[in-house]
């Protein structure tokens, strides 16, 4: 177990983002702020759902992944991103729990 908070998570996409000529093969998730996640549920973050998780990368991703990128991430990739940001909302103590079940 670590006492260290978890303040960032780097996601190797299986399909990369195409932006232009640039190709986005990597992304860091960090950890949000209070008011990063105005106007989203807790509880809809916690469970993964697609809507909130569409709104919130493009607050917290490096590089920034625009809404209609997020809308269109292999599922795959959205559910590795919506762990990371799952694992942001636990506290240390109920992420020690999860990691060593």
């Amino acid at each position: 177990m670590t006492d260290q908070p978890i303040l960032s998570e780097v996601i190797d996409l299986d399909t990369p983002v195409q932006r232009g000529e640039t190709r986005i093969a990597f992304v860091q998730m960090r950890k949000p702020g209070a008011g990063e996640l105005r106007g989203l549920s807790l509880v809809d973050l916690g469970q993964l759902k697609v809507d909130a998780l569409i709104k919130i990368i493009p607050r917290i991703s490096i590089p920034t992944i625009n809404e209609a990128e997020a809308a269109n991430l292999d599922p795959a990739d959205l559910l590795a991103c919506g762990a990371a940001i799952g694992g942001f909302l636990l506290q240390k103590s109920q992420r020690a729990v999860v990691l060593d079940s």
